[in-house]
């Protein structure tokens, strides 16, 4: 798995240690104070065979093995959505380590909306499935930092950006700079809040680094890339540089041409159980529900 790391800036920054997750094209990351070697495992990933429905725990027992080689204590299990590209691996996670696992509290309507959907009216106990729901604006502590929450929807509905001192982590709101912005055509997603959490993140000092959810390289690009700053995405995403109205513009018919995720219908049913798989049925085997003719 491909990886990369981004230093720390001082004692009030966070080294960050990103891993690159093929399939899905996901950026996973540990973010860690160096004063106390506490971190943070975020959006971490879950394998899945969209054509067997087998999953398997390879790319994050590599994040895990790579704490552990360092001597790091995991003091958080954070996820910024409920994915719909990659099953997470929080639960896994959780019961490797004891850690914590947290997602914004907007995710108790995330889940009532997928309800719906799955006409599934009793799944999805958020408030079970997860140690801590988060609002914008709380703060809580990794180590020596100070850790923020801010609201981000757009892409979905209760998407949050973790701010860790001068690291934003800010999923799937910003591509990479050569690339753009990431789509909001999901359920409860929305071009118009999307472009209102992008002017927010902006809004951060312009020498933050930002860590975006996903890469899938470009033209020109083979390596994938996902750390830019304030200042670089201002200056240089192409999303950004026409005004609101010519954003929303741009981005819903971008949307409308995007077929849906391969893994979207079997990877909520798990993300919203904080990344355990159905409950078993009799056999001892767990299923999906797909919708037929929804989407």
């Amino acid at each position: 798995m491909f990886r990369r790391e981004s230093p720390s800036q001082g004692r009030t920054s966070p080294r960050v240690v990103g891993f690159y997750e093929e399939d899905t094209g996901s950026c996973q990351y540990v973010a860690i104070d160096e004063a106390t070697g506490s971190c943070a495992l975020i959006d971490i990933v879950q394998g899945f065979d969209p054509r067997s429905a087998a999953t398997d725990f390879d790319a994050a027992g590599e994040v895990l093995e790579f704490v552990r080689a360092e001597g790091l204590h995991v003091a958080w299990i954070l996820d910024t959505h409920p994915h719909a590209d990659h099953l997470m691996a929080a639960a896994w996670l959780h019961d490797q380590t004891g850690a914590p696992m947290a997602i914004g509290e907007k995710v108790r309507d995330i889940a009532a909306l997928w309800r719906d959907i799955y006409h599934s009216p009793d799944a999805f106990d958020v408030d079970r499935d997860f140690d801590r729901l988060l609002a914008d604006g709380d703060t809580f502590k990794l180590g020596n930092l100070d850790v923020s929450v801010m609201l981000s929807p757009g892409h979905t509905l209760g998407s949050i950006t973790y701010v860790i001192g001068d690291a934003a982590f800010v999923h799937d709101t910003f591509m990479h700079v050569d690339v753009g912005t990431s789509r909001a055509d999901f359920p409860g997603g929305s071009a118009r809040e999307l472009w209102g959490s992008l002017q927010r993140i902006l809004s951060l000092p312009d020498s933050t680094r930002l860590f975006i959810g996903h890469d899938y390289g470009t033209d020109t690009r083979d390596e994938p890339a996902w750390e830019s700053t304030v200042a670089t995405q201002r200056a240089n995403n192409p999303h950004l540089q026409g005004g609101e109205d010519h954003f929303i513009k741009i981005r819903e018919e971008r949307d409308a041409t995007l077929p849906l995720p391969d893994r979207m219908l079997a990877a909520l049913q798990v993300n919203l159980r904080g990344g355990r798989l159905p409950e078993p049925e009799a056999d001892g085997h767990s299923y999906f529900k797909i919708p037929a003719n929804k989407f």
